[in-house]
């Protein structure tokens, strides 16, 4: 019944379960602004009843964003700046959409507000920026899987 907590906290598992997570997200991020900014969770449970829980499930998720990408930043810092065993520009570009992004979520939970979105909230742009998201997490994943599922 217990799992053990050191076996799922290894660098290597540690950069699977952060890249998994910024993977989805991107996804989920790209829904929230084909949405017009709104999180999918919100328009799914629309009913003041969930309000509070979908607010602590959203400041959660924020928040795991965050430290997320925050880490794969981290761990792409001590390989030697490389991403997939290479310094590719596509990779490079599609892993710091996922790290800025990861971390502007993240930031929600500190300052209370997207920066993102507080600087440009314009539908046109959200439809750009969620079709950047899609298209940068389905890079990602091609690489990941051609590269043995290790980011670095």
């Amino acid at each position: 019944i217990f799992m053990d907590i050191n076996e799922h906290t290894t660098p290597n598992k540690l950069e699977r379960y952060s890249f998994i997570w910024s993977e989805v997200r991107l996804v989920f991020a790209a829904m929230a602004l084909f949405l017009g900014g709104y999180p999918l969770i919100i328009k799914l449970f629309s009913n003041p009843a969930f309000y509070r829980t979908v607010g602590v499930f959203l400041t959660l998720s924020w928040l795991i964003s965050g430290l997320a990408s925050v880490y794969l930043l981290y761990r792409w810092n001590k390989s030697g700046r490389k991403v997939f065993s290479g310094n590719d520009k596509k990779d490079l570009g599609a892993f710091f959409v996922m790290i800025v992004s990861g971390i502007n979520l993240g930031l929600v939970v500190v300052f209370g507000q997207n920066i993102g979105m507080s600087i440009l909230s314009n539908r046109l742009v959200f439809v750009i920026v969620g079709l950047l998201y899609l298209a940068s997490a389905y890079h990602l994943y091609k690489r990941w899987k051609a590269n043995s599922q290790k980011v670095f």
